[in-house]
């Protein structure tokens, strides 16, 4: 993925340009906002041109960008442009943006917490018969009318430094730190404890549940070494066991291998091998008695929900 910045165009409308250019320098961008690029492949035949994505917020844009490349996640094309316009308070800064993504044939994705910006933008979009999607406005609205309050209408609102971020960079440096079994000591101070043969995605969970406030620390299970004795102290909920198919782990452990330039035919990699350690595993969750979760076919985000259904009872995160 590349990042260029992206030059406003000499073509203004009612004397947008300098109050663009301002916005896109507050963006962090010298001459406009800035445009990331993603590169897919691409469809047979291809695409007859770039497809152009405007990004409009009155914040960072971090959430109309999540927004539009999932959505873009779901087709096959080479040249997806997505151009980020932050910090727009104003209608000049609006309308530039929708005057640009019109005149390079492209779409709108924007998030404005003001009501009357919010509306001005659906007229623009309208007249200039551009593609454009609201994606915060229909949120905000279906929350005030379910919970029969008013909101704040404060951009940013998401990026606040309040207790819940600071839980979240306590528990990363939690996990980082207890990564790997590298200091038993610190598992009884876990939320979760997760425990799995190299590969099993221990980490990548960890770190994913750390992200929203989790403790967690992972363990390796390796039959040549015997298993912290502080997972005995610990509530039989709030230690879990991943396990993964013989053939599917060694899928995952060739293609490292292969990442590290090494031999794919290693004794990592080798099956009887692998069957031995899931053997051991499932060994020690028995002794445990802890609660097994199988990850073969389980995206990160699937395996840290059940973590959380197990550990806490709790549906979401």
């Amino acid at each position: 993925m590349g990042t260029s910045a992206a030059s406003p165009s000499p073509q203004k409308a009612e004397g947008a340009a300098g109050r663009a250019g301002a916005l896109g320098r507050r963006a962090g961008a010298p001459d406009g906002p800035a445009a990331h690029t993603l590169k897919i492949a691409s469809p047979e035949g291809g695409w007859p041109s770039a497809v152009v994505i405007y990004l409009l917020s009155d914040a960072l844009g971090e959430t109309a960008e999540a927004v539009a490349r999932a959505g873009a996640s779901q087709f096959e094309n080479d040249g997806v442009e997505f151009h980020r316009v932050a910090f727009a308070s104003d209608r000049a800064a609006v309308l530039h943006a929708l005057t640009e993504a019109k005149r390079r044939n492209g779409a709108l994705v924007y998030t404005l917490v003001d009501p009357e910006l919010r509306a001005f933008v659906r007229e623009e979009a309208e007249r200039l018969d551009l593609p454009a999607v609201d994606v915060l406005g229909p949120v905000i609205d279906a929350f005030a009318r379910v919970s029969k309050t008013q909101p704040r209408l404060q951009p940013g609102l998401i990026h606040r430094l309040d207790a819940g971020y600071f839980r979240r960079v306590e528990a990363i440096e939690f996990a980082v730190k207890y990564d790997d079994g590298r200091d038993p000591s610190g598992l009884v101070d876990a939320d979760v404890v997760l425990l799995g043969v190299s590969r099993s995605s221990k980490t990548p969970v960890s770190m994913y549940l750390a992200h929203r406030g989790y403790k967690v620390a992972n363990v390796p299970l390796v039959p040549e070494v015997e298993p912290p004795k502080e997972l005995a102290r610990l509530p039989r909920n709030r230690v879990i066991g991943l396990t993964v198919r013989p053939d599917k782990l060694r899928e995952i452990r060739q293609e490292r291998l292969k990442a590290l330039g090494l031999e794919s035919g290693a004794s990592y990699a080798d099956l009887s091998r692998i069957t031995e350690e899931i053997r051991y595993a499932n060994r020690v969750f028995q002794e445990l008695g802890c609660p097994v979760i199988d990850v073969t076919h389980k995206a990160v985000e699937e395996t840290a929900r059940e973590v959380i259904e197990i550990a806490f009872g709790e549906e979401e995160l």
